[in-house]
């Protein structure tokens, strides 16, 4: 297991994190790539990068998740609850197909980092590989 630390800033962010994952798997043979983030404010997402959909995807979230005063939990930046339920709808973890060492993506997929949470600008993402 290794961990990468992106630092989104303090903004909402949708991060590539493919590289990271190709580095860590980079020889390792077949199996499962699993990644994981350790934080109650964050996902993964394995979405095409690029061409608007992180974008997008964060314009979908802010429909879904407003930032306003209707969140039960309250404390740091205003409307920061619906961070917290951000991992219900963009889960916290991926596991992902490695072939010969190389990550089993398709040709627009990528691994992201999904947070939306600008009070926590370090994140840590956990890969773990399975042989097969």
């Amino acid at each position: 297991m290794t961990e990468a630390r992106p630092r989104p800033g303090s903004r909402l962010t949708v991060r590539d994190i493919t590289a990271e994952a190709e580095r860590f798997v980079s020889g390792a043979g077949d199996g499962l790539l699993h990644v994981f983030v350790p934080h109650a404010t964050a996902g993964l997402a394995v979405i095409e990068t690029g061409a608007g959909s992180d974008d997008d995807l964060l314009r979908a979230l802010d429909d879904l998740l407003p930032t306003d005063d209707r969140w039960r939990h309250r404390h740091g930046s205003p409307g920061h609850g619906r961070d917290h339920v951000l991992p219900g709808l963009v889960p916290p973890y991926a596991t992902l197909p490695v072939i010969d060492g190389r990550l089993a993506l398709g040709t627009w997929q990528s691994i992201c980092l999904v947070d939306t949470n600008g009070d926590n600008p370090t994140r840590k993402v956990r890969f773990s590989f399975l042989p097969g």
